[in-house]
């Protein structure tokens, strides 16, 4: 066997820390888009967190004049048929929040059933990375 040359050492050593020096870049770009990513999730969960508070805060604004408006209304219509028709006017109104809150539930509950968008964006560009690294060049 022949003893490698000086000139051979020298190359083996100038490819294996190109080769390190190729995969630190590697690793390093990963990490980078790995944090890229984790960095979208927070701000797609940032923001479907204050879309959930906002709508939290206007339905109890909401609900807190409408039940004032019609306590207010329900008492108004009593005294206005105090002397003809109190028990109508009573039943009536009744029948009317019924109605109201049957409707509501049922809007709450198709809002309910409908799907978030949350993490869509991330999802999508976790899908096009992959596409990009699964092609063949």
């Amino acid at each position: 066997m022949e003893d490698p040359s000086p000139g051979d050492a020298a190359k083996n050593g100038v490819s294996r820390s190109g080769l390190l020096r190729s995969l630190r870049g590697l690793l390093a770009t990963l990490v980078g888009t790995a944090r890229t990513r984790l960095e979208l999730l927070q701000v797609e969960l940032e923001e479907e967190t204050l879309r959930l508070a906002g709508i939290g805060v206007l339905a109890v604004a909401a609900a807190f004049f409408l039940a004032l408006a019609l306590l207010v209304f329900t008492f108004f219509l009593i005294l206005l048929f105090w002397d003809t028709h109190r028990m109508l006017a009573t039943g009536l109104v009744a029948l009317a929040y019924l109605i109201a809150g049957l409707g509501l539930a049922a809007a709450a509950r198709q809002r309910a059933r409908t799907k978030s968008r949350l993490f869509a964006a991330s999802l999508a560009q976790l899908d096009a990375d992959r596409d990009r690294l699964t092609q063949p060049e």
